[in-house]
């Protein structure tokens, strides 16, 4: 029997002891706001059992983390049509990358770097009469947590700074990859990427992917083929230029985001998210890769 709180115990405190807690994400100037100094780490077992220690119950921005539940949204509705607009391959180069785009021809290289992402956006937008209102609806429905919402000062405050992704729209507008308006498109995206979690809901709404496309309320949301090829994607793209290093060291499919969350998952045995704001020269929260590298190696679970 693993000692699973005992284990976060250990990782908690070894891993607060850095003195480089890795750099902020400013550029998005309100999550310039957040405590460096905060961290957070809850597991969610498959079987029912939930263990966490430090600021779990704290919200933050799962900004790209957002990615994979919009993808999920849109796959379960349209199926595997939506592979005619992007591709599953690894990108190789950092989230908000605009040379490949344009190599080749507006098609983005996988759905959860930037330009990918603003096209599966373009999906919902198409697909829903409020998508806003329906992807927070669908956020809340394999959670089972109505109290899940944006945080609007985020979205306004990426909608005042976001030029790259003005940029990423408008070239996939350019090669005919985008259906509707660039400023209904990007409205959507900010505002999924400023949906607040704490780690504990984060692990919620992974649970559809970890439990073979069923949610917590024993909902079928994906069939079992898609669970596993959106877990095959965040296992290869979810860490953009860092995926490789995220596989050889930690071994789970997972999904970082800019507000310094890690979600990561074993199928059909856990979710487990961390959070600590400090990021490395990648983008990845830097005490959360080291923490979930820890706890894989402590645990010997991982998918190799």
């Amino acid at each position: 029997m693993i000692d699973y709180q005992g284990i976060l115990n250990n990782i908690y405190q070894e891993v607060s002891k850095e003195t480089d807690k890795g750099e902020i994400a400013t550029y998005i100037p309100e999550l310039a706001n957040v405590d460096k100094n905060a961290f957070g780490i809850h597991l969610h077992l498959i079987s029912g059992e939930n263990f966490s220690v430090g600021d779990s119950e704290k919200k933050f921005s799962i900004q790209s983390i957002s990615k994979v539940l919009t993808l999920a949204l849109a796959i379960s509705k349209v199926g595997s049509d939506i592979w005619s607009r992007l591709d599953v391959e690894p990108s190789g180069n950092p989230f908000n990358h605009l040379s490949l785009l344009e190599l080749e021809k507006g098609i983005p290289r996988n759905p959860l770097i930037n330009s990918g992402a603003i096209v599966i956006a373009d999906v919902l937008v198409s697909l829903f009469e409020n998508p806003k209102e329906d992807f927070l609806a669908y956020v809340r429905d394999i959670t089972g947590d109505s109290s899940i919402n944006y945080n609007y000062k985020v979205a306004n405050s990426e909608k005042k700074t976001g030029f790259n992704n003005y940029a990423a729209a408008n070239l996939l507008k350019s090669f005919d990859n985008l259906n509707n308006n660039v400023e209904d498109v990007l409205d959507f995206y900010f505002h999924q990427c400023s949906l607040e979690m704490t780690c504990a809901q984060l692990t919620k709404a992974f649970y559809v992917f970890a439990n073979k496309g069923k949610c917590l309320l024993e909902k079928t949301r994906l069939t079992k083929s898609q669970a596993k090829r959106i877990n095959a994607i965040m296992l290869t793209c979810g860490f953009y230029d860092e995926a490789g290093e995220f596989a050889f060291e930690v071994g789970l499919p997972g999904k970082s985001g800019v507000g310094g969350g890690i979600v990561a998952l074993l199928p059909n045995e856990f979710v487990i998210s961390v959070w600590a704001p400090g990021l490395n020269e990648r983008g990845n929260s830097k005490l959360g890769m080291q923490a979930l590298e820890i706890f894989t190696s402590e645990t010997n679970q991982s998918i190799f």
